[in-house]
């Protein structure tokens, strides 16, 4: 019983940190979109419904999902919900195929390459290299690995729907 208490404990510190973690990075995200770009989209290309759609299949993607945590059972009581962290390598070429973040927000670090970003709020695609953070939240798009390297990614989501089909 200790081990599994001690456990729970640790999921929920861990829980804490990702959360802090995911407010700063929505923070600074705030911040720069009274600045020069928003999410990496240059601030006279921001609008709604830029794109529209893109490609519906993944070519070149391993998605692997690291970790969840049931948020029904943590103290934030979101039931039916899961905060999820998964890996996602896109080989050259690779695409994830269009998808919406309606109800997953996700943030995104970009760990190894770079990978192309088609937005539905930005009329021009974002290139993202190691070290950026993306922000997905109530909107839709598709990424296009077009360098000559694999990219990896981590993205943290919460997740509603388990049968949600989109990466």
């Amino acid at each position: 019983m200790f081990a599994f208490t001690k456990r729970r404990q640790l999921a929920g510190a861990a829980l804490f940190s990702l959360v802090t973690a995911f407010a700063a990075v929505g923070h600074v995200t705030s911040v720069s979109a009274n600045g020069a770009n928003v999410n990496g989209c240059p601030a006279d290309k921001v609008g709604v419904d830029l794109v529209t759609s893109g490609p519906d299949k993944p070519v070149g993607v391993t998605d692997t999902v690291l970790t969840s945590i049931d948020l029904g059972k943590e103290m934030v009581a979101a039931q039916d919900h899961q905060f999820r962290m998964r890996r996602l390598t896109v080989q050259p070429g690779g695409i994830v195929p269009w998808h919406d973040h309606a109800d997953r927000p996700a943030i995104i670090y970009i760990v190894q390459g770079e990978i192309t970003e088609y937005a539905s709020d930005c009329a021009v695609p974002v290139l993202h290299k190691a070290g950026d953070v993306a922000r997905d939240a109530d909107l839709k798009h598709w990424w296009k690995n077009n360098s000559k390297k694999m990219a990896v990614l981590i993205s943290a989501d919460i997740l509603h729907d388990p049968a949600d089909k989109n990466m």
